[in-house]
């Protein structure tokens, strides 16, 4: 009897240090290290997590396929990236689904200060700094940028030179490439040191385009549905900051991102979460899913497609999930 009741108290014992072992496991979230990204970094440093009861590893990434690759070694349960590496690793079979927007904008084509391009018709036969080939993007630059608005093809009309983002305005300053391709903070930073001008701000061109999204594996979205719907409460409370309290949150992400003050030729200085509140001219944050947002990942697949990166049409509904942000009563329609 004895032997039995201790056998009883030990299963029980195990079942609840099983249970409060799950219930204690961090959800795993990686994310690249991009201002347009700062829901994710809001969202620890506000203490969002800790609000709906999520435990958290947050893991900051140089860029998306990198995340991919954590993704696909089961490192992580969860991303902030962007839609592209999504969609180009599910079409390899890792069938990771969008659950979430994080942001509309950001990219944009700056020139040398003194620069005699004025136009993108003016790029043929000139040097461009982008990132790797394949990234989104890459296939931004590629597709929207240079073969519907310029009416030129990359490695034939032009040469697309690829470096981290980090080195780009040395090497526009240096004469290496006649332009680059880049987000934010560079764009606003050499745009504010006076290095730079604006070319191109896809932004314009394409209003509230998406780019990052919240997207999580399907063993997260089936083992663990509670952490989903309480990471996206998180999620959402970042965003409504960002909006609500921008000057805060701008000094939340300058700080984040260790921006320096900027000292312009003429003397003035330029202050760290200034340079945030510049960068908000290409960028918005948004947790939603838009029918438009659907539209656009739909195009950046197609251009995918055209461009060789993907061996196969898809379909932007495959890859997108909206029925999360349902539940976590962030957007009424799926």
């Amino acid at each position: 009897m004895l032997k039995r009741y201790c056998a009883v108290l030990i299963s029980g014992m195990l079942m609840t240090s099983s249970a409060w072992s799950a219930a204690n496991t961090p959800l795993r979230i990686g994310w690249v290290f991009a201002m347009a990204n700062a829901p994710a970094l809001i969202a620890e440093k506000q203490g969002f997590y800790q609000q709906e009861g999520l435990n958290v590893e947050l893991k900051a990434f140089g860029d998306g396929p990198v995340i991919q690759q954590a993704l696909a070694a089961h490192e992580l349960d969860a991303a902030y990236i962007g839609a592209p590496p999504v969609y180009q690793w599910f079409a390899r079979g890792l069938k990771g689904q969008i659950i979430a927007g994080v942001n509309t904008g950001q990219a944009a084509l700056i020139v040398g200060e003194k620069s005699p391009i004025a136009s993108l018709a003016d790029l043929r036969g000139k040097r461009i700094a982008g990132v790797n080939k394949g990234s989104g993007m890459d296939v931004l630059l590629r597709g929207l940028v240079l073969r519907q608005h310029a009416g030129l093809e990359a490695d034939k009309d032009l040469s697309v030179v690829s470096m981290p983002a980090g080195n780009m305005q040395a090497a526009l300053r240096q004469g290496v490439v006649d332009a680059a391709f880049t987000w934010e903070p560079f764009v606003s930073e050499a745009l504010l040191r006076g290095e730079a001008k604006l070319l191109f701000d896809v932004n314009q061109a394409q209003p509230d385009y998406p780019w990052y999204v919240v997207m999580a594996l399907p063993e997260t979205l089936k083992d663990r549905p509670d952490d989903v719907v309480k990471l996206l409460k998180a999620h959402k409370k970042a965003v409504d900051f960002l909006n609500q309290q921008p000057e805060k949150a701008n000094e939340i992400i300058a700080a984040a991102f260790k921006l320096q003050a900027i000292e312009t030729a003429q003397g003035h200085r330029i202050a760290p979460a200034a340079i945030v509140d510049e960068a908000r001219k290409r960028i918005r944050w948004s947790a939603t899913i838009t029918p438009a947002a659907l539209t656009f990942i739909q195009r950046l697949m197609n251009d995918s497609l055209a461009l060789g990166y993907l061996q196969k049409p898809m379909k932007a509904q495959d890859v997108v999930d909206p029925q999360w942000l349902q539940k976590a009563g962030i957007q009424d329609t799926p």
